[in-house]
């Protein structure tokens, strides 16, 4: 942007004489956005524009008027927008936004980034936001996360949000998977991960393919088993399944695709939906053997959650493309979507897992460790649930990815929390 220096002086102390004399780095930042300054580039000129807010809040009060008496063309007449954009189709409408992380420890500032968003949204326009912990992958799950998710929900979201645990919806996603097989719109596959393969490479149909809805019920109910079903002429349970039933890794639930192994993408050839897992469930223990996978789980509960609008990290495009097709299937609209960027912060490592195993190994103290990047730590340390608010209002809805480093980070969040 041009006259970098003479505008954020001009926007510094317009801020600072608005708020006593001490203008605001996140304030100034945001009203460069509007001069056409680019999200991509804060990094590139944060360091000079700190310097310019510290000098200006340097001055005194009667200095910064006559300051900006002589700046004050530069600043621009427009309207600027404030607060969030609007989001489209929920204009006088509630909106159903949810937030889904896996349960491997507790959320770090990379949830609260992905996450505030769509709680703005909801807050701005009325409505209902879940955070949905998705918990099918037995193999997968730190079980202390189920709790810390829930607290760290309870402040960040203001206890507006509503927790649901997906491993406690199985039954939900079992009629989903009869009412596939029905309209022929999935099938049983028994073919080896190698045949099938070799079947999306030559885009050739799998022979499952061809199997009746009725041979389709069957093999599902064999991989349910033995989680023995029941036999209607008895009215006993039957050990008919355990003798028939599949194991691990012999039978896997299958979309089938419209356009099947002719798709020009090969992730949408006739994508898994559930498989056959019999890890033990921290919450479900041995009661299920066969998990929905991500797609499948995903589709049913925003159909159940009746979701209004969606928004993920942008890796995620392929998925949203599979969620689509089922969707089309069930006869049902796709929410409104949209992506955001990923942001690498230089300095710090957010995994949870990552955290969790120091935490097992004795590096960190719990969650609430100061060195740790945490909703726990930064809380402890007088963080309000606002400032991560804010954050993610001023960031947007974008797709860029952005790198910054820590410590500029944590200066964009430090003047939203002293905001």
């Amino acid at each position: 942007m041009k006259n970098l220096n003479k505008k954020t002086h001009a926007y510094a102390l317009k801020n600072a004489l608005s708020y006593n004399g001490k203008a605001q780095i996140g304030s100034v930042i945001s009203a460069l956005f509007n001069e056409g300054l680019k999200k991509q580039d804060v990094k590139k000129y944060i360091k000079k524009i700190s310097e310019i807010v510290k000098e200006v809040n340097g001055l005194s009060l009667e200095e910064q008027k006559k300051e900006f008496e002589k700046l004050e063309k530069e600043v621009s007449k427009r309207k600027v927008r404030e607060g969030l954009p609007e989001l489209s189709g929920a204009k006088n409408h509630r909106v159903v936004m949810r937030f889904a992380p896996s349960p491997s420890g507790a959320f770090h500032i990379g949830h609260a980034m992905t996450a505030c968003i769509s709680f703005d949204f909801v807050m701005k326009y009325g409505g209902k936001f879940y955070v949905r912990i998705e918990d099918t992958n037995p193999e997968n799950i730190y079980p202390k996360a189920y709790k810390l998710i829930e607290q760290d929900s309870k402040w960040l979201f203001d206890n507006k949000a509503k927790i649901v645990i997906q491993s406690e919806r199985m039954e939900i996603y079992y009629k989903y998977v009869r009412r596939l097989i029905d309209k022929k719109a999935a099938y049983v596959c028994t073919c080896s991960g190698d045949e099938f393969r070799k079947f999306v490479e030559q885009e050739k149909n799998c022979p499952c393919r061809k199997l009746s809805v009725k041979e389709n019920l069957e093999r599902w109910k064999r991989m349910l088993a033995p989680r023995a079903y029941p036999d209607k002429s008895s009215k006993k349970i039957s050990t008919e399944g355990k003798k028939k039933g599949f194991k691990v890794g012999e039978a896997v639930l299958r979309f089938k695709s419209s356009e099947g192994m002719k798709h020009k993408n090969p992730a949408m050839r006739d994508f898994p939906l559930a498989r056959i897992n019999e890890t033990p469930h921290p919450l479900q223990k041995k009661k299920y053997r066969v998990w929905p996978l991500m797609n499948l789980a995903v589709t049913v509960d925003d159909i159940e959650m009746k979701m209004t609008h969606i928004i993920r990290a942008k890796e995620h495009r392929d998925n949203a493309k599979r969620q689509k097709m089922i969707y089309k299937v069930l006869g049902k609209k796709y929410p409104w979507e949209a992506y955001l960027g990923r942001w690498h912060i230089k300095g710090l490592r957010l995994s949870a897992s990552e955290i969790t195993k120091g935490i097992k190994e004795g590096k960190y103290s719990g969650w609430g460790d100061s060195r740790l990047p945490t909703i726990q730590a930064l809380k402890k340390k007088g963080y309000k649930p606002l400032a991560f608010w804010k954050f993610s209002e001023n960031i947007g809805l974008s797709e860029s990815d952005k790198t910054i480093d820590k410590n500029e980070y944590f200066k964009l969040l430090d003047s939203f929390n002293r905001d």
